[in-house]
């Protein structure tokens, strides 16, 4: 049974403000007809401007939407409005779907079908690397390493002469279009973003680490992959010398790609996971979306990415608050972090899609089936945990509640054994209990072990500070060398509140 998301947790899924105003207007039982919903769909039939009302339906249980209404927004203010009536318990359950939210659903489950069969398919032929794949290899490896020896030297140029003329924007412009030449696109990025580190007073010491970070990096790569040479033939051998996981780290830190499925043949972990928040960033005309996790039995923190362009809609299917049970199969390295969603599981069931992960973690309590997650046509976007006590009498489910916290001092020994395993690691997910905001502006979250400032775009969490009343919370946050970034809490009731 899927828990009822709040109304926090559904407004959340808007695309923009003005999709949340328009939901809310259509939200009231009177617009709606023809509504039901099961353990694992809600739908309804809305009267628009047309002579027939638009169908509307939601799979909750991945989740997605379809709509029949022309708006290109994801989710639309029909699947918003049907989900907020849904929240306030105001859409009556019915034994079985509708026969066109049924159709809708089969071909939903027969696409994730054929969509896991291909991926099997794709890393079967991605294993039978011939002599020609070789070759490639190493010919992007001698113009990373060319790339990288350039970057070096730009680096000691820049340190030679002094940071003051720094401040130019297009300092680093063709030093970036050489590295993405030399296909290390990771690090061009970062060379890129570096406009943002000289906003404010503390620019010469900002930009100063990230040359350091950036440094770093280059003699990693070169001591790692040429342990015994500077790089001029000895990649071969030398690298089974190396730290694997290190080196796989510093390569994905460089830009080295690793395909899904390459990822999914390394097997996943099976844990409730609490989805923690998420943030979207932009940055060239594509939109990246950050989703954090944590494993209730496991304790292991996960990075769900996402990429769209402007304008497109993003993948919505982890709604913040909730707590799902599903395989994760984590991308390789020394501290690793970023994950796919290898499976879910349905709480009715013990059978699930797998996306072509092998399971070999120890499987947590409260066991589960499948939805599977996959890119569907049609209308079929991912979508967002209300703990309406009536629903969860009627329905025999117990909401999750917060999750396990940590004192400030445990989540400081955390962050510095994630840095220690990758000193290039820019954000971490914490759970913090017991914590009230304090100081001026209630700019730091602090507990009995002390305190943590919070980053300065986060302003005065007016929000929070209204939940808390005073009185310690448990809040989810993104830790960044900067400060923290507040993402989810819980008031004394558990319900879910999104800051």
């Amino acid at each position: 049974m899927i828990e009822r998301w709040n109304r926090d947790q559904v407004l959340a899924l808007a695309p923009d403000a003005s999709s949340q105003k328009a939901a809310r207007g259509i939200s009231s039982p009177g617009k709606w007809s023809g509504s039901g919903a099961t353990a694992d769909a809600v739908w309804g039939e809305c009267a628009g401007s047309g002579s027939k009302p638009y169908r509307t339906c939601v799979d909750l249980s991945e989740p997605a939407y379809r709509c029949s209404c022309p708006s290109r927004k994801f989710p639309c203010k029909h699947a918003l409005g049907l989900l907020l009536l849904w929240s306030a318990d105001g859409v009556p359950a019915a034994g079985e779907p509708a026969d066109w939210v049924g159709e809708w659903l089969d071909g939903r489950r027969g696409r994730a079908a054929r969509a896991a069969e291909a991926g099997t398919a794709r890393a079967a032929k991605a294993a039978e690397a011939g002599p020609a794949d070789g070759r490639r290899a190493a010919r992007r490896e001698q113009r990373v390493t060319a790339g990288l020896s350039d970057l070096e030297r730009w680096l000691a140029d820049q340190i030679r002469q002094g940071i003051a003329g720094s401040r130019r924007h297009d300092l680093w412009d063709d030093l970036v279009k050489r590295l993405v030449d030399a296909q290390a696109p990771a690090v061009a990025g970062s060379l890129s973003r570096l406009g943002a580190v000289l906003d404010g007073d503390d620019w010469p010491a900002r930009l100063l680490g990230e040359y350091a970070l950036l440094h770093l990096l280059c003699v990693a790569h070169r001591r790692l992959s040429f342990p015994d040479g500077d790089g001029a033939g000895s990649q071969g051998a030398d690298r089974e010398t190396a730290p694997a996981e290190l080196l796989e780290r510093v390569r994905d830190r460089i830009g080295f790609p690793v395909t899904k499925e390459e990822v999914l043949a390394r097997g996943a972990v099976r844990d409730r996971w609490d989805v923690l928040g998420r943030r979207d960033e932009e940055h060239d005309r594509l939109i990246a979306r950050r989703v954090w996790l944590r494993g209730r039995a496991t304790g292991r923190a996960a990075l769900v990415l996402s990429f769209a362009p402007v304008g497109q809609a993003l993948d919505a299917s982890l709604v913040t608050g909730t707590t799902i049970d599903a395989d994760l199969a984590f991308y390789p390295g020394s501290a690793p972090l970023r994950a796919v969603v290898a499976a879910r599981h349905d709480p009715a069931s013990r059978d699930a899609v797998q996306h072509g992960a092998a399971r070999h973690d120890p499987v947590p309590d409260d066991p589960a089936g499948d939805e599977h997650l996959g890119d569907d046509a049609v209308r079929d976007e991912p979508a967002g945990d209300d703990a309406a006590r009536r629903h969860a009498a009627r329905h025999r489910v117990t909401p999750a509640g917060p999750p396990p916290g940590s004192t400030v001092e445990q989540a400081l020994d955390e962050v510095a054994e994630a840095l220690a395993g990758d000193p290039w690691l820019d954000s971490w997910p914490l759970v913090l209990a017991g914590v009230t905001p304090a100081g001026s502006g209630s700019r730091l979250l602090a507990g009995p072990s002390g305190g943590l400032p919070l980053h300065p775009s986060a302003g005065t969490p007016w929000r929070l500070v209204a939940t808390s009343g005073g009185h310690p919370l448990t809040v989810a946050v993104e830790w960044t060398p900067r400060g923290l970034r507040p993402l989810t809490t819980w008031d004394e009731e558990g319900r879910v509140i999104v800051l």
